[in-house]
């Protein structure tokens, strides 16, 4: 069994499949009562070996993907169930989580657990951050709801937890009103610098920024996109506009996924590394690692992502203040550094972040 990574290979001594919390709970106690770790596992979307248990208990959450209700500002859902499943059910009520993950084919239950991170973080906080209660099964093998007024220390260890404290089994999520249309503009910046700088001071309703190889080092690129807008945000000057209606925007991604797909970049080893960077040393640190990082060492369909936000009450979730994303998201393709000088570069790169104030993302 591997994962997204590619990079861990282990072998569980069993897959739990289960249907509902109490099956979850059984699962549990039993992989308690002999002694063995566990694991749950959503769409297997993690890089280094997250969702396995080697020798230990695999509890594939897939099963659990019902979308329970949905009401006037809230959705109640499996865990199991990805984000494309809870924008299916809402957007005909005309209502979306506040934020979203770039690609929508992952768990409700994997990203909460990592914190989740969408380029609407910078108005409303991870996705952890959007959560009204959640049920969880402990790791006891207790079957609990909590919330921010019920058992709230489990509800804070779950979210962002990892894994560690508990299998998030349902969660209900808040809602806002989904906007029809966005207004999609995208800005070339001189520099880190100046795309951190856009981030932090811009006044739209998403953002987020890449740095892409050029012939003369490095590019970089923001996306400023506003919500049932006519107009750029003030203060920008884009060189390309795209109206886009709300779920194809939402779902921008797919039509690239399927292109990796065939190309077979898909299937290769992605040793990803991300960091929240304090954001008096994210643009230095950027500039000096890019610095020394070639196309090669990224890999034909690599990315280099970089995302100002906010973290919102994550208390499992460590972040410096007024955090920026970084990552160096790695693809081990041919003729391309291999999948073990990627991951040495990662660990460089982690070692860097924490010298600066930084903190890993997901949390170690």
């Amino acid at each position: 069994m591997d994962d997204f990574g590619g990079i861990v290979r282990t072998s569980p001594l069993r897959v739990a499949r289960p249907s509902c919390a109490r099956d979850v709970a059984d699962a549990v106690q039993q992989a308690e009562a002999d002694g063995l770790a566990v694991a749950a596992r959503g769409c297997g979307h993690s890089t280094a070996g997250e969702s396995q248990a080697p020798g230990g208990v695999v509890i594939d959450m897939r099963g659990m993907r019902a979308v329970h209700e949905v009401g006037r500002g809230h959705v109640t859902v499996d865990a199991g169930a990805t984000w494309r499943e809870v924008l299916d059910a809402t957007l005909p009520h005309g209502l979306t989580p506040p934020v979203l993950t770039d690609h929508l084919d992952l768990t409700v239950g994997g990203t909460l657990s990592a914190g989740g991170v969408g380029g609407a973080s910078h108005v409303h906080g991870t996705q952890a951050a959007n959560v009204l209660e959640l049920e969880v099964v402990t790791r006891q093998g207790e079957i609990a709801v909590c919330s921010a007024s019920r058992r709230r220390g489990l509800f804070d260890a779950v979210r962002a937890g990892m894994g560690r404290y508990g299998v998030i089994t349902r969660a209900t999520l808040r809602l806002v009103a989904a906007p029809e249309r966005v207004l999609v503009c995208t800005v070339p910046c001189r520099d880190a610098g100046e795309l951190v700088g856009l981030q932090r001071r811009v006044r739209a309703d998403h953002v987020s920024g890449q740095a892409k190889p050029a012939e003369a080092g490095w590019r970089f690129e923001a996306k400023a996109v506003v919500y049932d807008g006519t107009r750029p945000p003030e203060g920008v000057e884009p060189s390309e506009v795209e109206r886009l209606a709300y779920r194809d925007f939402a779902d921008r991604m797919r039509p690239d996924v399927a292109e990796l797909v065939r190309l077979g970049e898909w299937a290769r080893p992605h040793p990803w590394a991300m960091v929240l960077l304090p954001a008096a040393r994210a643009a230095e640190l950027i500039g000096e690692v890019l610095a020394g990082t070639t196309a090669g060492d990224l890999g034909l369909s690599g990315v280099v992502l970089v995302k100002a936000l906010r973290i919102g009450r994550v208390p499992m979730l460590r972040s410096p203040a007024d955090p920026v994303l970084f990552g160096m998201l790695r693809t081990a393709s041919p003729g391309c550094r291999t999948a073990a000088e990627m991951t040495a570069a990662n660990r460089r790169l982690h070692e860097r972040a924490a010298a600066a104030g930084g903190t890993p993302y997901p949390a170690s």
